[in-house]
Protein backbone atom coordinates (compact mmCIF):
# COMPACT_ATOMS: atom_id res chain seq x y z
CA UNK A 1 0.00 0.00 0.00
CA UNK A 2 1.54 3.58 -0.87
CA UNK A 3 0.10 6.84 0.26
CA UNK A 4 0.77 10.26 -1.11
CA UNK A 5 -0.29 13.39 0.58
CA UNK A 6 0.53 16.86 -0.61
CA UNK A 7 -1.24 20.06 -0.90
CA UNK A 8 0.03 22.58 2.13
CA UNK A 9 -2.61 25.21 1.15
CA UNK A 10 -5.50 22.91 -0.92
CA UNK A 11 -6.49 19.84 0.72
CA UNK A 12 -5.98 17.07 -2.12
CA UNK A 13 -4.63 13.23 -1.35
CA UNK A 14 -3.97 10.44 -3.43
CA UNK A 15 -3.99 7.28 -1.99
CA UNK A 16 -3.07 4.01 -4.39
CA UNK A 17 -4.19 0.83 -2.11
CA UNK A 18 -3.85 -2.74 -2.65
CA UNK A 19 -2.29 -3.38 -5.75
CA UNK A 20 -1.00 -7.48 -5.97
CA UNK A 21 0.75 -9.20 -8.00
CA UNK A 22 0.24 -12.95 -8.25
CA UNK A 23 2.93 -14.98 -9.13
CA UNK A 24 3.90 -15.27 -12.70
CA UNK A 25 3.12 -18.91 -13.95
CA UNK A 26 4.57 -20.25 -17.44
CA UNK A 27 2.29 -22.69 -18.91
CA UNK A 28 3.13 -24.71 -21.52
CA UNK A 29 0.45 -26.40 -23.30
CA UNK A 30 0.19 -29.53 -26.37
CA UNK A 31 -0.85 -27.19 -29.03
CA UNK A 32 1.16 -24.68 -28.46
CA UNK A 33 5.17 -25.24 -27.75
CA UNK A 34 5.78 -22.15 -26.20
CA UNK A 35 3.33 -19.37 -25.18
CA UNK A 36 3.65 -16.49 -22.30
CA UNK A 37 0.90 -15.85 -20.08
CA UNK A 38 1.28 -12.48 -18.90
CA UNK A 39 0.67 -11.23 -15.40
CA UNK A 40 -2.32 -10.54 -14.06
CA UNK A 41 -2.37 -7.22 -12.02
CA UNK A 42 -5.75 -6.97 -9.97
CA UNK A 43 -5.83 -3.27 -8.81
CA UNK A 44 -8.81 -1.11 -7.36
CA UNK A 45 -9.82 2.15 -9.31
CA UNK A 46 -7.87 5.22 -6.80
CA UNK A 47 -9.88 8.28 -5.69
CA UNK A 48 -8.71 11.88 -5.98
CA UNK A 49 -10.15 14.30 -3.52
CA UNK A 50 -9.46 17.88 -3.79
CA UNK A 51 -11.28 20.56 -1.67
CA UNK A 52 -10.01 24.00 -3.01
CA UNK A 53 -9.30 24.62 -6.86
CA UNK A 54 -5.74 25.52 -7.83
CA UNK A 55 -4.66 28.80 -8.79
CA UNK A 56 -3.84 28.00 -12.24
CA UNK A 57 -7.20 26.58 -13.39
CA UNK A 58 -9.76 28.49 -14.64
CA UNK A 59 -12.97 29.44 -13.35
CA UNK A 60 -16.24 28.09 -15.06
CA UNK A 61 -17.51 30.25 -17.34
CA UNK A 62 -21.74 30.21 -16.79
CA UNK A 63 -23.92 31.72 -19.74
CA UNK A 64 -27.53 32.66 -18.93
CA UNK A 65 -29.56 33.93 -22.14
CA UNK A 66 -31.30 36.80 -21.51
CA UNK A 67 -34.92 36.20 -22.94
CA UNK A 68 -35.06 40.51 -22.61
CA UNK A 69 -32.57 40.34 -24.99
CA UNK A 70 -34.10 41.28 -28.45
CA UNK A 71 -32.06 40.68 -31.89
CA UNK A 72 -32.49 44.25 -33.42
CA UNK A 73 -29.45 43.69 -35.62
CA UNK A 74 -30.34 45.46 -39.13
CA UNK A 75 -33.89 45.14 -38.70
CA UNK A 76 -34.05 48.52 -41.46
CA UNK A 77 -34.22 45.71 -44.12
CA UNK A 78 -33.68 42.49 -44.97
CA UNK A 79 -30.31 43.57 -47.49
CA UNK A 80 -27.43 44.01 -45.40
CA UNK A 81 -26.21 46.14 -48.18
CA UNK A 82 -29.02 48.40 -48.40
CA UNK A 83 -28.98 48.96 -44.41
CA UNK A 84 -24.89 49.76 -44.47
CA UNK A 85 -25.48 52.09 -47.16
CA UNK A 86 -28.40 53.89 -45.94
CA UNK A 87 -26.45 54.25 -42.13
CA UNK A 88 -23.31 55.63 -44.34
CA UNK A 89 -26.04 58.19 -46.35
CA UNK A 90 -27.70 59.04 -42.63
CA UNK A 91 -24.07 60.03 -41.26
CA UNK A 92 -22.92 62.21 -44.26
CA UNK A 93 -25.48 64.15 -43.94
CA UNK A 94 -25.33 65.01 -40.40
CA UNK A 95 -21.98 65.69 -40.61
CA UNK A 96 -22.52 68.25 -43.45
CA UNK A 97 -25.72 69.39 -41.55
CA UNK A 98 -23.33 70.22 -38.17
CA UNK A 99 -20.05 71.72 -40.95
CA UNK A 100 -23.29 74.44 -42.14
CA UNK A 101 -23.81 74.85 -38.93
CA UNK A 102 -20.13 75.70 -38.20
CA UNK A 103 -19.75 77.76 -41.10
CA UNK A 104 -22.87 79.95 -40.00
CA UNK A 105 -21.82 80.45 -36.65
CA UNK A 106 -18.68 82.01 -37.56
CA UNK A 107 -19.66 84.03 -40.61
CA UNK A 108 -22.41 85.80 -37.96
CA UNK A 109 -19.84 87.16 -35.91
CA UNK A 110 -17.56 88.43 -39.22
CA UNK A 111 -21.39 90.23 -40.80
CA UNK A 112 -21.71 91.87 -37.64
CA UNK A 113 -18.49 93.29 -37.24
CA UNK A 114 -18.47 94.56 -41.16
CA UNK A 115 -21.80 96.24 -40.25
CA UNK A 116 -20.23 98.06 -36.83
CA UNK A 117 -17.03 98.70 -38.71
CA UNK A 118 -19.51 101.17 -41.20
CA UNK A 119 -19.94 103.92 -38.57
CA UNK A 120 -16.09 104.42 -38.13
CA UNK A 121 -15.79 105.24 -41.47
CA UNK A 122 -17.20 108.46 -40.57
CA UNK A 123 -16.70 108.62 -36.79
CA UNK A 124 -13.07 108.97 -36.75
CA UNK A 125 -12.78 111.66 -39.12
CA UNK A 126 -15.38 113.30 -37.37
CA UNK A 127 -13.75 113.20 -34.14
CA UNK A 128 -10.33 114.45 -35.54
CA UNK A 129 -12.27 117.42 -36.86
CA UNK A 130 -13.90 118.16 -33.46
CA UNK A 131 -10.29 118.10 -31.78
CA UNK A 132 -8.35 119.64 -33.67
CA UNK A 133 -10.07 122.16 -36.61
CA UNK A 134 -12.90 123.86 -34.18
CA UNK A 135 -10.89 124.75 -31.61
CA UNK A 136 -8.12 126.14 -33.82
CA UNK A 137 -10.33 127.70 -36.30
CA UNK A 138 -13.11 128.75 -34.01
CA UNK A 139 -11.58 129.60 -30.80
CA UNK A 140 -10.17 133.36 -31.28
CA UNK A 141 -6.24 133.34 -30.01
CA UNK A 142 -7.19 136.44 -27.82
CA UNK A 143 -8.99 134.21 -25.45
CA UNK A 144 -6.52 131.61 -24.91
CA UNK A 145 -3.37 133.59 -24.72
CA UNK A 146 -3.42 136.71 -22.49
CA UNK A 147 0.08 136.93 -22.44
CA UNK A 148 3.65 135.54 -21.92
CA UNK A 149 2.23 133.66 -19.40
CA UNK A 150 2.28 130.27 -17.46
CA UNK A 151 -1.78 130.66 -17.89
CA UNK A 152 -1.53 130.71 -22.09
CA UNK A 153 1.09 128.47 -22.11
CA UNK A 154 -1.10 125.61 -19.74
CA UNK A 155 -3.95 126.70 -22.62
CA UNK A 156 -2.40 125.97 -25.73
CA UNK A 157 -0.80 122.71 -24.03
CA UNK A 158 -4.52 121.75 -23.11
CA UNK A 159 -5.95 122.41 -26.93
CA UNK A 160 -2.75 120.26 -28.08
CA UNK A 161 -3.62 117.49 -25.69
CA UNK A 162 -6.93 117.71 -26.79
CA UNK A 163 -6.39 117.34 -30.15
CA UNK A 164 -3.92 114.08 -29.16
CA UNK A 165 -6.73 112.30 -27.69
CA UNK A 166 -9.20 112.66 -31.29
CA UNK A 167 -6.02 111.17 -33.18
CA UNK A 168 -5.52 108.05 -30.87
CA UNK A 169 -8.85 107.58 -31.15
CA UNK A 170 -8.76 107.74 -35.00
CA UNK A 171 -5.89 105.49 -35.05
CA UNK A 172 -7.51 103.07 -33.14
CA UNK A 173 -10.28 103.51 -34.99
CA UNK A 174 -8.80 102.90 -38.29
CA UNK A 175 -6.82 99.59 -36.55
CA UNK A 176 -9.87 98.22 -36.11
CA UNK A 177 -10.89 98.85 -39.83
CA UNK A 178 -7.96 97.66 -41.43
CA UNK A 179 -7.87 94.44 -39.68
CA UNK A 180 -9.35 91.39 -40.85
CA UNK A 181 -12.81 90.03 -39.02
CA UNK A 182 -11.08 86.71 -39.25
CA UNK A 183 -9.39 85.64 -36.41
CA UNK A 184 -7.15 83.53 -38.14
CA UNK A 185 -6.11 86.02 -40.48
CA UNK A 186 -2.91 87.70 -39.75
CA UNK A 187 -3.53 91.32 -40.67
CA UNK A 188 -0.16 92.93 -38.69
CA UNK A 189 2.18 95.12 -41.41
CA UNK A 190 5.73 95.87 -40.63
CA UNK A 191 7.07 99.22 -42.54
CA UNK A 192 10.57 99.00 -44.37
CA UNK A 193 13.36 99.92 -42.76
CA UNK A 194 14.22 102.45 -44.85
CA UNK A 195 10.44 104.54 -44.26
CA UNK A 196 11.34 103.95 -40.25
CA UNK A 197 14.98 105.71 -41.15
CA UNK A 198 13.56 108.63 -42.98
CA UNK A 199 10.99 109.09 -40.20
CA UNK A 200 12.82 109.25 -37.56
CA UNK A 201 15.68 111.25 -39.45
CA UNK A 202 12.77 114.24 -40.45
CA UNK A 203 11.27 114.06 -36.42
CA UNK A 204 15.14 114.60 -35.00
CA UNK A 205 15.50 117.26 -37.61
CA UNK A 206 11.67 119.37 -35.87
CA UNK A 207 13.42 118.64 -32.77
CA UNK A 208 17.21 119.97 -33.55
CA UNK A 209 16.28 123.33 -34.86
CA UNK A 210 14.39 124.65 -32.01
CA UNK A 211 16.58 123.18 -29.28
CA UNK A 212 19.55 124.54 -31.13
CA UNK A 213 17.59 128.22 -31.75
CA UNK A 214 16.63 128.22 -27.92
CA UNK A 215 20.55 127.42 -27.07
CA UNK A 216 21.45 130.50 -29.32
CA UNK A 217 19.14 132.83 -27.25
CA UNK A 218 20.11 131.91 -24.14
CA UNK A 219 23.82 132.25 -25.15
CA UNK A 220 23.56 135.71 -26.28
CA UNK A 221 24.01 134.20 -29.74
CA UNK A 222 20.94 135.44 -31.57
CA UNK A 223 19.61 139.40 -30.70
CA UNK A 224 17.60 140.51 -29.59
CA UNK A 225 17.43 137.83 -26.73
CA UNK A 226 14.06 136.43 -26.55
CA UNK A 227 12.43 134.91 -22.46
CA UNK A 228 11.89 131.33 -21.99
CA UNK A 229 8.54 131.76 -21.13
CA UNK A 230 7.93 133.05 -24.51
CA UNK A 231 9.96 130.60 -26.28
CA UNK A 232 7.84 128.20 -24.55
CA UNK A 233 4.45 129.55 -25.26
CA UNK A 234 5.39 129.72 -29.18
CA UNK A 235 7.07 126.39 -29.58
CA UNK A 236 6.38 124.51 -25.97
CA UNK A 237 3.41 122.96 -27.24
CA UNK A 238 4.92 121.82 -30.63
CA UNK A 239 8.32 120.02 -29.08
CA UNK A 240 5.68 118.12 -26.56
CA UNK A 241 3.25 116.71 -29.57
CA UNK A 242 6.41 115.93 -31.99
CA UNK A 243 7.56 114.12 -28.81
CA UNK A 244 3.89 112.31 -28.57
CA UNK A 245 4.35 111.86 -32.33
CA UNK A 246 7.77 109.14 -32.26
CA UNK A 247 6.39 107.77 -29.51
CA UNK A 248 3.61 106.90 -31.44
CA UNK A 249 5.55 105.68 -34.48
CA UNK A 250 7.67 103.78 -32.60
CA UNK A 251 4.64 102.13 -30.55
CA UNK A 252 3.03 101.06 -34.33
CA UNK A 253 6.10 100.22 -35.17
CA UNK A 254 6.69 97.56 -32.57
CA UNK A 255 3.00 96.47 -32.59
CA UNK A 256 2.95 95.75 -36.62
CA UNK A 257 0.01 98.18 -36.96
CA UNK A 258 -1.71 98.76 -40.43
CA UNK A 259 -1.88 102.53 -39.45
CA UNK A 260 1.61 103.03 -39.70
CA UNK A 261 1.32 104.64 -42.67
CA UNK A 262 -1.07 107.35 -41.74
CA UNK A 263 -0.05 108.02 -38.26
CA UNK A 264 2.40 110.62 -39.21
CA UNK A 265 0.11 112.31 -41.46
CA UNK A 266 -2.03 112.81 -38.82
CA UNK A 267 0.07 114.57 -36.45
CA UNK A 268 2.05 116.33 -39.70
CA UNK A 269 -1.09 117.74 -41.02
CA UNK A 270 -1.82 119.47 -37.45
CA UNK A 271 1.94 120.19 -37.10
CA UNK A 272 1.89 122.66 -39.54
CA UNK A 273 -1.66 124.84 -38.30
CA UNK A 274 0.20 124.94 -34.58
CA UNK A 275 3.16 126.33 -36.55
CA UNK A 276 0.76 128.50 -38.17
CA UNK A 277 -0.68 129.75 -34.74
CA UNK A 278 2.97 130.18 -33.41
CA UNK A 279 2.98 132.97 -36.42
CA UNK A 280 0.04 134.59 -35.10
CA UNK A 281 1.18 134.31 -31.64
CA UNK A 282 4.64 135.86 -32.38
CA UNK A 283 3.35 139.19 -34.07
CA UNK A 284 0.94 139.88 -30.30
CA UNK A 285 3.87 138.84 -27.91
CA UNK A 286 6.29 141.14 -30.11
CA UNK A 287 8.83 138.14 -30.86
CA UNK A 288 12.41 139.27 -33.05
CA UNK A 289 12.57 138.51 -36.53
CA UNK A 290 15.03 135.28 -36.42
CA UNK A 291 12.24 133.64 -34.28
CA UNK A 292 9.65 134.31 -37.32
CA UNK A 293 12.00 132.63 -39.64
CA UNK A 294 12.23 130.24 -37.87
CA UNK A 295 8.85 129.17 -37.67
CA UNK A 296 8.27 130.29 -41.03
CA UNK A 297 11.19 127.46 -41.78
CA UNK A 298 9.70 124.82 -39.72
CA UNK A 299 6.38 125.53 -41.12
CA UNK A 300 8.22 124.71 -45.47
CA UNK A 301 10.40 121.81 -43.48
CA UNK A 302 6.98 120.17 -42.33
CA UNK A 303 4.80 120.76 -45.52
CA UNK A 304 7.87 119.08 -47.59
CA UNK A 305 7.39 116.40 -44.83
CA UNK A 306 4.01 116.01 -45.06
CA UNK A 307 4.20 116.32 -49.11
CA UNK A 308 6.62 113.38 -49.17
CA UNK A 309 4.34 111.21 -46.86
CA UNK A 310 1.85 111.65 -49.29
CA UNK A 311 3.60 110.29 -51.95
CA UNK A 312 4.28 107.55 -49.80
CA UNK A 313 0.87 106.74 -49.25
CA UNK A 314 0.44 106.82 -53.29
CA UNK A 315 3.28 104.27 -53.84
CA UNK A 316 2.29 102.02 -51.30
CA UNK A 317 -1.12 102.13 -53.08
CA UNK A 318 0.38 101.10 -56.14
CA UNK A 319 2.29 98.37 -54.62
CA UNK A 320 -0.21 96.69 -53.39
CA UNK A 321 -2.42 96.83 -56.16
CA UNK A 322 0.45 94.89 -58.00
CA UNK A 323 1.06 92.35 -55.53
CA UNK A 324 -2.87 92.09 -55.64
CA UNK A 325 -2.31 91.29 -59.71
CA UNK A 326 0.60 88.60 -59.28
CA UNK A 327 -1.16 86.83 -56.65
CA UNK A 328 -3.95 86.55 -59.36
CA UNK A 329 -2.22 85.27 -61.55
CA UNK A 330 -0.34 83.12 -59.67
CA UNK A 331 -3.47 81.27 -58.45
CA UNK A 332 -4.24 79.51 -61.80
CA UNK A 333 -0.77 78.57 -62.69
CA UNK A 334 -0.90 76.74 -59.35
CA UNK A 335 -3.93 74.86 -60.56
Amino acid sequence: MASLTHLPSATAAVTLRHVRHKQLQLLKTRGMPNRMTFPCISHKPFSICCSNQSSWEPAPITYVPSDNIKDNFLEGTANIFETMSSSKQAEAESSLTEAEGVTDAKNQPTLQLQYLQWPMWLLGPAILLATGMVPTLWLPISSVVIGSNIASLLSLTGLDCIYNLGANLFLLLADSCARSPDSNQDSSSKPPFSYQLWNMVANVMGLVIPLVVLFGSQNSVLQPQLPFISYAVLLGPYLLLLSIQILTEMLTWHWKSPVWLVTPVVYEAYRVLQLMRGLKLSAELSAPAWMLHTIRGLVCWWVLILGMQLMRVAWYAGFTARAHQKLLHALPDAD
